[in-house]
C-alpha cells in the first residue's frame, strides 16, 4: 500500500531570503535522510521524494463568484508549512509509521501520513 508522507516545518523558521542556502545543521540532516532513502530503495519501499519551494513562490488556485482565480502565495496564514513529501510503498500503516518516525528523528519536524487511494480502497 502506498502512503504519502508530508513533512512540515515551522513557517517562522523558514526564511525565504536564505532558503537557497541551508545551514550546516540542515545539510547534515539532509545527508542522514539520503542514507535512509537509500535503505528504503534497497528494501523496495521507496517510491519518490521531493523538497518543495518556499511558500512565498507558491500559487493558489480557487473558485470564486467571479470564476477561477490564481493568487500568489499559500491560501492561509499558517504556523507550519509543507516543506517536502515522500511516497513509500509498504506492507501497511504500521510500517509507514516506523519509516516516518525515523525521518522525524533525523529532521526533527512533524510528518503527516496519508494513504494514497488505490485499488485497496475500492475492494
Amino acid at each position: 500500500m502506498k502512503y504519502l508522507l508530508l513533512s512540515y516545518t515551522p513557517a517562522a523558521a523558514w526564511d525565504a531570503a536564505t532558503a537557497d542556502a541551508p545551514s550546516e545543521e540542515a545539510l547534515a540532516a539532509f545527508a542522514e535522510y539520503q542514507k535512509f532513502e537509500q535503505e528504503l530503495t534497497e528494501t523496495g519501499e521507496f517510491v519518490a521524494t521531493e523538497g518543495l519551494g518556499h511558500p512565498v513562490v507558491s500559487t493558489t488556485v480557487r473558485r470564486s463568484p467571479d470564476g477561477v482565480v490564481a493568487t500568489d502565495g499559500p491560501f492561509a496564514e499558517l504556523k507550519e508549512v509543507l516543506a517536502s513529501f515522500a511516497v513509500i510503498d509498504v506492507a501497511g500503516r504500521e510500517r509507514a509509521v516506523e519509516i516516518a518516525s525515523r525521518i522525524v528523528e533525523v529532521l526533527g519536524e512533524p510528518i503527516e501520513i496519508r494513504p494514497i487511494m488505490g485499488e485497496e480502497f475500492t475492494e
